[in-house]
């Protein structure tokens, strides 16, 4: 009797590559969703129609909607300034003035630039202002480490350890403003604050430089205070 071999069930092409395309595909219209309803009104029934999957596709992925949420929140921290860039900055070569001044211009140019039209700032702006219990996970996967990058730049200008309070009140006044730029966004620009609408021909340019000039004045000025004892 001849044996037959038993064939290997072959795997589909592309089997993987649409796993990852649905996947982002979810990530996307979550993020959409939670900039518009926030997390507690969203619903993975919702979001999984939106991204054109099948409900169950959001526990499969992501483990439910709340390890979605997650994903989404560290992903807009992401869009913003990611960990890798924000190093590559710190370590190469220049002056810790000019590389805070890079900085700053990279941020205020992605929070006055596209981004704020996308759903990024939306689910930034939310949380900020109704943390969940998401927002541990944010803190030590982006925040944390991208605060101890900063405070070190700042740490340099001033000639200071990163972790003195001088450095950390510093990086507050530096980033204070960008927090309130996420939360507010759109109304900010128009209603409150119309000075700050990027919209306007040459008022990102304004805004970056102003920011920059504003930061290093205030770090000069702590400098002087340093050298001078008077602190």
């Amino acid at each position: 009797m001849i044996r037959m071999a038993r064939k290997t069930p072959r795997k589909l092409p592309g089997r993987r590559e649409d796993g990852a395309t649905t996947k982002a595909q979810i990530l996307e219209a979550a993020g959409e969703i939670f900039a518009e309803k926030g997390f507690d009104r969203a619903t993975g029934k919702e979001i999984a129609e939106r991204a054109g999957s099948n409900s169950a596709a959001v526990n499969y992925y992501y483990g439910g909607i709340e390890g979605l949420y997650t994903e989404v929140l560290v992903e807009a921290h992401r869009r913003l300034l990611t960990y890798d860039r924000l190093v590559a900055l710190a370590e190469g070569p220049g002056d810790p003035r000019e590389k805070l001044k890079t900085l700053i211009g990279l941020i205020a140019r992605t929070i006055t630039g596209p981004a704020t039209t996308s759903w990024a700032l939306g689910v930034l702006g939310r949380e900020i202002l109704s943390p969940s219990p998401a927002f541990a996970v944010l803190i030590k996967q982006e925040i944390l480490p991208k605060k101890l990058v900063i405070t070190r730049i700042v740490g340099q200008i001033l000639g200071l350890s990163h972790d003195d309070p001088i450095v950390t009140r510093c990086a507050l006044s530096i980033i204070s403003p960008f927090a309130m730029l996420v939360v507010g966004n759109k109304q900010i620009f128009t209603q409150v604050l119309p000075g700050l609408n990027p919209a306007e021909p040459g008022a990102q340019d304004a805004i970056v430089e102003h920011f920059q000039r504003f930061a290093l004045a205030g770090l000069n000025a702590t400098a002087a205070e340093l050298r001078s004892g008077d602190h």
